[in-house]
């Protein structure tokens, strides 16, 4: 297993560490500075890792098949992992939740299925602006939460709830789009087969 494989390993490991921090004040009674400073590190070290592993690729020449299936599904495994947490602590509505879940489901499900047929699906442009929307919400995601669990923001958690709704809904279109721009390929493929 080359390096960037092995980086792209490692974010798989550490996403549930985020999960356990993220929920470590109400789960575990740890001090709610931890519950969100624990997380903003996480965050930071998933998302260069993510950035590092991609870099270290295409400049040494390593990109391999098995890096183009499971960078994928460590971005999908984290960024889903964000959402989960911020639809479980009410920042997210749960149904916007339930239609990024479905499409990466889906996608993956598409890519699994093309993988049988010898055909990798790569990341497209619009996969990385999706990618890019749900980093974002990450982001957006923790400061609201900070700005609930820290007594000296919570006087910017209206307008901080606000925002991460907007960005959330964002995330939510993008998702959607990308998607299609999947599908589209993947149903030619089969027609030029029947």
């Amino acid at each position: 297993m080359n390096l960037p494989n092995k980086i792209t390993l490692f974010r798989i490991f550490i996403t549930p560490v985020y999960f356990l921090f993220f929920f470590s004040n109400a789960w575990f009674g740890a001090p709610a500075l931890v519950s969100v400073l624990a997380p903003w590190f996480l965050w930071a070290v998933i998302e260069a890792s993510d950035i590092v592993d991609g870099i270290i690729a295409r400049r040494r020449n390593l990109v391999t098949d098995l890096g183009k299936v499971m960078d994928p599904f460590a971005d999908v495994l984290s960024r889903v992992t964000y959402f989960l947490c911020f639809a479980y602590a009410g920042i997210m509505p749960v149904w916007m939740f339930a239609i990024i879940l479905y499409r990466e489901l889906g996608i993956t499900f598409l890519r699994m299925v093309m993988l049988q047929k010898g055909t990798v699906v790569a990341a497209s442009i619009w996969g990385k602006l999706k990618a890019v929307s749900y980093g974002l919400s990450g982001v957006v995601g923790l400061i609201v939460i900070s700005t609930h669990r820290l007594p000296f923001l919570s006087s910017y958690a209206t307008i901080a709830g606000t925002v991460g709704l907007v960005v959330f809904s964002v995330a939510v279109f993008s998702s959607v789009a990308s998607f299609l721009t999947y599908l589209g390929p993947i149903i030619r493929s089969f027609r030029d087969e029947a």
